[in-house]
């Protein structure tokens, strides 16, 4: 039967619309399910795949990662923004281009040998198999990143428990990291999550026999669950890094340091710089730098008593102003702030509410020492015992070596802004889970993978 004319056209208009109805439909997001039991079991059987393949191969994956993380730096950076109201773009733009150039693959995979008269012994790094990740909503594209390029090095797959603030963002980094599995010819699913995570699906994570480890990144309550789960733990947790600063220092630059390192990414990382302890004879100069060329605004008793009830809100850290910037916060308690202004600062004793609390907001309180011995004293008190990070202003070796001892966390940046630990701006690698309360510290590949002794007894060693 012949085709008129208008069935021919009807035809080719329903093609057409079935097409562009294709290439409007939103993709379904890699490593994405429903049900965490079923999650699991699609990790596993990656890590199956993953656990065959060459090291090289591992390699690719990763190389792919950090080309897409890279190619979307801008589009995390504007979603964590705009899901969460944290942070700002310019600054997670660049957290991303700094894990994706240093963050550790496989070269921190290595093997240990002796040889000599009774044979050779290795020691091999081995992964654990599927490793179980919760993430902040602080970092949340950045911790997710990060954690898949070591993990995967390592050899292991991973489930993520996404912060359920931030959801849309780390369901988008895990569509990346398989993304770019598939594109270099390993397996889909080496990184899963759920659609809409809840504190129940956590628990079957955190219970499951498929997981050997368990990786949390965030808060103290979330490092304790994970800590009292009876599976192995890396926690890490919160922080209140001080920033001591002594006679000796460079007093300008450690106003422009230390005002840099506070306000970067509206204070979010957990080794931002939160207060200051100042050696009194240089605390005047220091304050006169960071307002003179540092855009800080002094805040008055009466406003800082105004930032107690809005940031503290009934004694309790108000979400609403974590992350936000410094002009944000002062308009919150009626303050109407220059647009340069980037930190708030004022001067406090150590006890003061904004001081002793760690708010992660451009808030900087400043405490005044006597001396060097008063200043570390009060410094080892404001960190709180977490072991974390801590900065330190000087040109007095012994000075850096007595506070280093003192307070001993897993980092001492001296003489620098905060966030050269992650290597921005200072050397070493790059990463977004710092295990102070378990001892890892900065994590890497190495860190998610276990020791195995292989020894051959007589054979294999020349004599």
């Amino acid at each position: 039967m012949a085709v008129s004319e208008a069935q021919l056209q009807a035809i080719v208009s329903a093609v057409v619309a079935q097409m562009k109805s294709e290439e409007t439909a939103p993709k379904a997001q890699l490593g994405i399910f429903n049900d965490m039991n079923t999650a699991i079991a699609a990790a596993k059987d990656a890590q199956k795949i993953m656990q065959r393949m060459p090291m090289d191969m591992r390699e690719k994956i990763i190389s792919k990662i950090r080309q897409l993380t890279k190619e979307n730096a801008e589009i995390l950076a504007k979603m964590a923004v705009e899901e969460t109201g944290m942070g700002n773009v310019g600054d997670k733009i660049l957290k991303h281009q700094l894990l994706a150039e240093k963050t550790p693959g496989t070269e921190d995979i290595t093997t240990t040998a002796w040889s000599g008269d009774r044979g050779l012994t290795l020691i091999e790094m081995g992964p654990f198999g599927v490793i179980g990740a919760i993430c902040p909503c602080t970092n949340p594209s950045e911790t997710v990143l990060c954690n898949a390029i070591g993990m995967l090095a390592g050899g292991n797959t991973v489930v993520f428990c996404p912060h359920p603030q931030a959801i849309k963002t780390s369901l988008y980094a895990v569509d990346l990291i398989n993304q770019a599995s598939i594109s270099a010819g390993g397996p889909c699913n080496v990184a899963v999550a759920l659609a809409n995570p809840t504190m129940e699906s956590s628990n079957i994570m955190m219970k499951h026999p498929d997981i050997p480890l368990i990786a949390a990144t965030g808060g103290p309550g979330v490092v304790t669950a994970v800590l009292s789960s009876g599976k192995r733990g890396i926690g890490a947790g919160a922080g209140n890094p001080p920033a001591l600063v002594d006679e000796t220092a460079d007093i300008r630059k450690a106003a422009r340091d230390i005002v840099n390192g506070c306000t970067f990414d509206n204070n979010l990382p957990c080794i931002a710089e939160k207060e200051v302890v100042c050696v009194d004879s240089v605390c005047d100069e220091l304050i006169h730098w960071m307002l003179e060329e540092n855009d800080c605004y002094m805040a008055s008793p009466e406003e800082q008593q105004k930032l107690i009830d809005t940031v503290l809100a009934g004694g309790r850290l108000n979400r609403k102003c974590v992350g936000r910037s410094a002009r944000a916060i002062l308009s919150m308690i009626g303050v109407n702030a220059p647009e340069n202004i980037r930190c708030i600062i004022f001067e406090g004793e150590k006890e003061h509410k904004l001081i002793a609390e760690e708010l992660m907001m451009p808030i900087l309180g400043i405490v005044r020492a006597k001396d060097i011995d008063d200043a570390i004293e009060k410094a080892v008190w404001l960190e709180h015992g977490c072991r974390h990070s801590a900065h330190m202003h000087s040109k007095n070796v012994e000075n850096l070596t007595r506070f280093g001892q003192a307070i001993d966390t897993a980092i001492f940046v001296k003489n620098a802004p905060s966030y050269a630990a992650l290597g921005f701006g200072g050397e070493g690698f790059c990463t977004f889970t710092i295990a102070s309360r378990t001892g890892e510290g900065l994590t890497s590949a190495s860190t998610f993978t276990k020791r195995r002794r292989c020894v051959m007894s007589d054979s294999l060693c020349i004599r």
